[in-house]
This record gives C-alpha cells, sequence and structure tokens, in this order.
C-alpha cells in the first residue's frame, strides 16, 4: 500500500503545556482574553469605536457565528468574546502591504503556521502570483478584472469554472455571486453549507418541508426541554450560553449530549453580570451522557421508544400533520435497548432514566451542530431526530422545535438568496423573470465534486468568495493538488491564508472591505443585511475606516467581474455598476426573485429585520412533496473499526479556519495545536503517556495518509475515540468519505491509526 507523509502545516516543536479543563465558561478570564486581543489588535479607541457597534442596531453585524441577537433591546455589550476577537481582528492595525508580499516568497510563507499568517494583517491591495514566480506583486484592479475575464471566456464549457462562497459574504454580494456565475452559464455554486450543515438541509427539507431552524430566541424561554447534541456552545456559539442560561433560570432542563463534556454546557457565568462573574454563575447541563462518537441516532431511538410506550403523544398532531407513523412505530417497538447501550456506550439504566424525564417534556428544543452532520448517516441521524420531535408535537408551537446553530454569520442568508449548486425550478423560473437571464438547469458541482473537478484537470478557473478553501475542505493533500492544477486561482480575501499559497498557474488575491468598515459609493454610504440562524434579515453598516484606500467592496468585486465579463461576450442587460453603486437595487432584484423579500428596502429599515416565512413554525405547514411532515425509517447504523474513531474539534481560541492564538482555554491546552485527545485506559494500553508525540493514519483507496508527530494529551473521551484540531487533522479525512446524500465530508468520524514517533520530545507538564 502506498504512503504519502506530507505535513501541510508546519509540525510543532514544543510540547502543549496542560492543566485541568476549566468548570466555567466565560467570567473574568473571557473579559480579560477579550480585552487583551482587542487592545493588541486595535489599540484602546479603535477597541472602544468598534465594539461599541458590534450588533448595535445601527452597527455592524457581528462577523462571527449566526446566533440571533434579541429582537427588540441590545445590551451595551452584545457580542461574546469570540465575536469581539472576530471584530478585532478584521479591525487589526498590522497590514500584509506590498512591503510584506516582496519579503516573502510562497515557499517561505507555506513554512509559518494558520495562526503567523493570520496575525500578518489586513491585505492592502490586489496582488498577483505569475507562473514560475515566487513572489506576489501589485496589480490594479481592471488589469485583475480583465485578468479573470479572459480565462472564463477561455474555458470550452462554463462548467471547467468554480465559483465558491464563504459564509460570512452579505446578502447582497451573494446574490450578485450567483448571478455571475449563472449568468457566465454555470450552477458550480460549491459553499461552506457542503462542509457543515448540508446534511442538515437535506434531512429537514424532506422531513418538515423547509432546511432552516422552527425556533426563535424567544421559543427558548418557554421550553421545558432543551437537548444540546453534537455542539459545543461555549467554544463555537458563546452567545447562546445565555439563551441556555436565561432558559434554566425560568425552569428548562438542559441535556448535553457529546463525546467531551465541554466547559460552557458545564456552567456559565455571565460578564455582564457582576454576581455571576465573580460568583459561581449559573449551571447549564442538569445532565450530561458522554456517548460515543457516531452513536446519537441509535439514541435517540431510545428516546423514541420511551415515548411511544409511555403513551405521551401528540396523537392530534400525529394523525393530522404527519405521515408515515405506523411504519416508525413498529421500527422503534422492535429495538433493543441493551443493543443502544451496546453502541452508545451509555449504561442501560440510565439511558432509561434519561428517556423517562425527556418523555415528561411538554415543548422540547433540540440544537445541533457539526457534531452531527459530519458523518457518514447523518442525514438519518437528523431524520431520526425529527422523528423524536413529531412524537410529541414538538413542531410548530411555543418551546419547541428543531435549531441547527449555523457557524458563519450569513451561510444560511447566502444559501437563502441562491448559493445552491442544486437550484430549485421555482427559483430559475424567477431569477429569469427578474433578470432576463436564462439560468442553467444541470445542477452543479458541490465542495467535494468541486476538488475532483479540479484534480481531473476539467476545471480550470476557481473564485473564492472569503473563505480559505484549502484548509476548510478534508483531505488536505488532495485539495491543494486539485487548486494548484487550476490554470487560475482567485481569492476574494481580507487576510493571508493559507489558500493563497498553494494558487493555481496564476493566483489572484482581491483583497475587501470588511464587514466593520465603511462602504462607500458614488451615491453614497451603503449598508448590507445578514440572515441568521433563526430566519431573522436584519442590515449592517460598518463604521470604520477602511484599512486601505485600493480596498472596494465584495459587490464591487463582483461588478468589475461581471462588467469585464459582459464586455467580452458581447452582452447587456445587467447594470453591474449600478448594483454596486446601489444596494437597494440589488434588494430590488432579490426581492423580484425570492418569496418572502416583499417590501425589502423598506422593511430592512426595522432596526431588528424581519422574519423570513417559515410554514412550519408560523402555521405547521409542511412543504413536502405530501404536504406532510414525514416520519423517516432508518436502520440504525454507525462506523465500526478496529482502529480509533477521531472526531475534529475547535480550539477556544479559534473560529472556523482562523486561529487567533494557541491556547484551548476551557479545555486547559496552551501553547499547541498539534494534539490528539485520548482516553486515559487507551492511552495505557497503547503504552503512551501524556505529551508522547503519535503519528496518525487513515486509508483510502489508493494508499495511506500519515501525519506525523502529534502530541497525546489524556482527556475524558470514551474509550476507543480521539479528537484533535480542524484544519490540522484534515489531511486525514479521506475526499471520499461522504454522508450519505448530502455529501458533506465526515470531519467527525474518521478511522485511524496511531502508532509512537520514533522521535520524542520531553514532557513538558
Amino acid at each position: 500500500m502506498k504512503k504519502d507523509v506530507t505535513p501541510l502545516t508546519p509540525l510543532e516543536s514544543n510540547a502543549p503545556k496542560l492543566s485541568k479543563p476549566k468548570n466555567s465558561a466565560a467570567g473574568i478570564p473571557a473579559v480579560i482574553s477579550t480585552a487583551k486581543y482587542g487592545l493588541g489588535n486595535m489599540g484602546v479607541i479603535g477597541s472602544i469605536k468598534n465594539l461599541a457597534r458590534v450588533n448595535d442596531f445601527n452597527g455592524f453585524d457581528c462577523p462571527g457565528c449566526a446566533w440571533p441577537d434579541p429582537d427588540k433591546h441590545r445590551s451595551f455589550a452584545e457580542f461574546c468574546e469570540n465575536g469581539a476577537k472576530a471584530v478585532a481582528d478584521e479591525g487589526t492595525r498590522n497590514r500584509a502591504d506590498i512591503n510584506f508580499w516582496s519579503q516573502w516568497s510562497v515557499s517561505d510563507l507555506s513554512k509559518k503556521s494558520d495562526h503567523w499568517l493570520n496575525s500578518q494583517g489586513r491585505i492592502t491591495q490586489p496582488m498577483i502570483l505569475m507562473p514560475e514566480s515566487e513572489y506576489y506583486v501589485p496589480i490594479s484592479w481592471n488589469e485583475s478584472f480583465d485578468i479573470i475575464a479572459d480565462n472564463l471566456v477561455s474555458l470550452d464549457n462554463p462548467d471547467q469554472a468554480i465559483f465558491y462562497t464563504s459564509g460570512r459574504t452579505s446578502n447582497e454580494a451573494a446574490f450578485l455571486w450567483q448571478l455571475l456565475a449563472r449568468r457566465f452559464g454555470t450552477n458550480n455554486l460549491p459553499d461552506c453549507s457542503n462542509m457543515c450543515h448540508e446534511s442538515s438541509g437535506v434531512a429537514l427539507t424532506e422531513s418538515i418541508g423547509i432546511g432552516k431552524g422552527t425556533v426563535t430566541l424567544e421559543d427558548f424561554n418557554s421550553a421545558d426541554l432543551i437537548i444540546v447534541v453534537g455542539q459545543n456552545p461555549g467554544t463555537n456559539h458563546p452567545r447562546m450560553l445565555t439563551a441556555l442560561r436565561d432558559a434554566r433560570k425560568n425552569g428548562a432542563s438542559i441535556i448535553s449530549i457529546n463525546p467531551l463534556t465541554e466547559t460552557g454546557m458545564k456552567r456559565f457565568k455571565h460578564p455582564q453580570n457582576p454576581i455571576e462573574m465573580f460568583g459561581l454563575g449559573t449551571s447549564i447541563a442538569d445532565k450530561h451522557l458522554s456517548i460515543k462518537i457516531n452513536s446519537d441516532q441509535a439514541l435517540f431511538r431510545a428516546f423514541s421508544k420511551s415515548i411511544i410506550e409511555s403513551g405521551k403523544l401528540d396523537n392530534d398532531f400525529i394523525q393530522n400533520s404527519t405521515y408515515g407513523y405506523e411504519d416508525y412505530k413498529n421500527l422503534v417497538l422492535d429495538t433493543d435497548l441493551s443493543e443502544i447501550s451496546k453502541i452508545t456506550g451509555i449504561n442501560k439504566d440510565e439511558i432509561i432514566q434519561v428517556s423517562k424525564k425527556i418523555s415528561e417534556s411538554k415543548s422540547t428544543i433540540v440544537c445541533w451542530a457539526m457534531g452531527i452532520t459530519q458523518h457518514k448517516n447523518s442525514v438519518a441521524t437528523i431524520q431520526e431526530i425529527v422523528n423524536f420531535l413529531l412524537l410529541g408535537g414538538n413542531i410548530g408551537k411555543p418551546g419547541a422545535g428543531v435549531c441547527p446553530v449555523r457557524g458563519h454569520s450569513n451561510v444560511q442568508g447566502d444559501r437563502t438568496v441562491g448559493i445552491n449548486h442544486k437550484p430549485s425550478m421555482e427559483f430559475i423560473d424567477n431569477l429569469e423573470k427578474s433578470t432576463g437571464i436564462s439560468s442553467p438547469t444541470s445542477h452543479g458541482y458541490d465542495s467535494v465534486e468541486a476538488v475532483k473537478a479540479m484534480e481531473s484537470g476539467y476545471a480550470k478557473v476557481f473564485l473564492a468568495m472569503g473563505g480559505n478553501f484549502v484548509s476548510a475542505m478534508s483531505d488536505t493533500n488532495r485539495t491543494s493538488n486539485a487548486l494548484s492544477n487550476c490554470d487560475l486561482t482567485v481569492h476574494i480575501s481580507t487576510k493571508p491564508n493559507r489558500s493563497h499559497l498553494l494558487s493555481g498557474k496564476i493566483g489572484l488575491i482581491l483583497p475587501c472591505l470588511g464587514r466593520t468598515e465603511i462602504d462607500e459609493s458614488t451615491v453614497g454610504h451603503q449598508f448590507v443585511t445578514v440572515e441568521n440562524s433563526m430566519g431573522i434579515v436584519h442590515s449592517s453598516r460598518g463604521t470604520s475606516k477602511p484599512a486601505s484606500d485600493y480596498l472596494i467592496s465584495e459587490p464591487s468585486i463582483v461588478s468589475g467581474i461581471g462588467g469585464a465579463l459582459e464586455t467580452r461576450l458581447e452582452r447587456s442587460g445587467i447594470a453591474w455598476s449600478n448594483l454596486s453603486d446601489n444596494y437597494d437595487l440589488v434588494r430590488d432584484l432579490i426581492e423580484k426573485t425570492i418569496p418572502g423579500f416583499e417590501n425589502y428596502n423598506q422593511r430592512i429599515t426595522n432596526k431588528s429585520g424581519f422574519y423570513l416565512p417559515n410554514p412550519p413554525k408560523d402555521s405547521r405547514t409542511f412543504k413536502t412533496k405530501n404536504s406532510l411532515a414525514n416520519f423517516f425509517c432508518h436502520d440504525i447504523s454507525c462506523i465500526s473499526s478496529d482502529q480509533f474513531m477521531m472526531m475534529t474539534i475547535r480550539s477556544h481560541d479559534q473560529y472556523n479556519t482562523t486561529i487567533y492564538g494557541l491556547d484551548d482555554r476551557y479545555r486547559g491546552i496552551r501553547n499547541g495545536r498539534r494534539v490528539v485527545l485520548m482516553n486515559k485506559e487507551d492511552m495505557l494500553e497503547n503504552g503512551l503517556e501524556a505529551s508522547d508525540l503519535v503519528d496518525l493514519s487513515s486509508d483510502r483507496e489508493n494508499g495511506q495518509i500519515i501525519s506525523p508527530k502529534w502530541f497525546v494529551v489524556p482527556y475524558d473521551i470514551p474509550s476507543g475515540n480521539i479528537a484533535t484540531y480542524f484544519p490540522e487533522s484534515n489531511v486525514l479525512i479521506p475526499l471520499d468519505s461522504v454522508a450519505d446524500r448530502s455529501n458533506t465530508p465526515t470531519s467527525k468520524s474518521v478511522p485511524i491509526g496511531i502508532k509512537k514517533s520514533v522521535t520524542q520530545i520531553s514532557s513538558a507538564l
């Protein structure tokens, strides 16, 4: 078997310093960390100015996660630690200017860590990497647009171009981006949803007729029970802890289900409440189940069995609003709890005890994130969760529903306004009516398919609106080689990242305005709009001076490419320059194209925005094929392997692929990211001690990938399971290992071999 040993990120030479995991989230340490990062990047004045406008009614939407803001009021500091760091990261005074790019070759930069690359600051003007060159050099905006247009028109087929999108892109920029792609003639619109919540969209659309959540913040205040499964709110969605804390105070029970016991689900010290911050804080989860990786479907089957056997069903809802109950009932009653216990690693008596408590709830919310969506059986697991909720009528009533928690601040909005490689015929027809363009009807590439198309040499142009595609995608080797195989790669970015170092024959970096910055056009200040995890569309207005006079907005960049392309194709009809000058015109097109945006420009002036239609939530209406909410029957499945099962996780000091620092304060890991969290008994059985170096390996059809030199960290994780940080361990996730039907990379369940490294470093405990 062929072996490939390729460390694509620099190896760490020192063992991390370890301490006990924290027992409470936020509090004084969060305030100190926020202040330190903000002052270090933005200074005193910049910190005060920017942080005062985060999520303010007249300010800008946090560029971090998509957790919603309160509808009617905002506190004086409506942000969390990681949100403040995202703002400080964008508002940094550091500059990756011409001097930076002339000093560092691409080869030299590739030896630097992701943390170091991000810390170099904002890119100040367009840069180009020519064939055979090792250095990026400046280029004008018009020259950039001409190069992109020339490469596009030289393609034999529009499907040889790929238009990738990150979730931070505004509704306006995303709509123009998909318009550009479809005007060119392709539905190749992969986005970060393909890597995270695509499974949620597929499962929920079939089950309840909408690929979104069905709850609001107010529902958390009236829920009897909130189940948080496959999610770490304390690190990835910290403001959610406020909603959970308020729910507990209102009498809700909270159950945490996760292989790791995360600090945020233990106790929360609200940074804006002095009594809590200096005291004990609020206990969050009153029960935690340390479940084995990818056994969530089995556990929810057990919960359903308890509800059915207890007779605590919403029979009217089941009879009048659902389909498939009898088949599901027969499947559930045939379930063996002893087998569920074996699969999950949870004691049978404990499963019975928790199931009984769950069956007594009158209103239940289930929240999940990528711990659920990134497995081979993710769609089946999510539909099992929906089945469980349907039994109690927990869709479309106060305090109940599904709550897939999105990561990027506008990833849900991007999908709403047309970033979709599988557009509906309704959308295509509406787009033609509103813009006059005839869109292709065949499906485009998702993220995995895009890598394969570039790898094969068929796709030759890759354009990315934001993001860090190399680091975000699975199978880093294949993804890197695929991008390098292109004729042209274009990255619309704010700061240097690893994707810039793996360009096609020609590489372009187009620096754009950040969300915190003033967007001034020829007709005045512009604002954008975004949609949060709960379907609220609201405005976002940058308030800071741009990092460079050369920066332009994302809509302006799209319009520049569109205008250059129209000239070469001798087309007319889309007034690109007008759209980039006045975003009201873009919103007019969105209104004409997408139901739910009626009177868009008028309603968006409401300080808290407006809710998009959500039929299951609004009226218990289900726009499925049979107009009913559907029970789906799936065999219980999970990956079995004689190897270790690896899940990827984020540290507390990162946001997606952006690394703010090398510490994971909540888990007690400092000054290191190349770590593998491992059960103590598994360590003993394999002759390993804390801070030993191990090589990790994963198998694929054409050989084996070995990722060398990971430091072992003893941790409370189920036996046979390990955890490693994303994106460093993405190299171990095979490109072909995807979720059934959603094609999402299985980043949360990867069979891994572990072997002690030949070279060891002395312990640094």
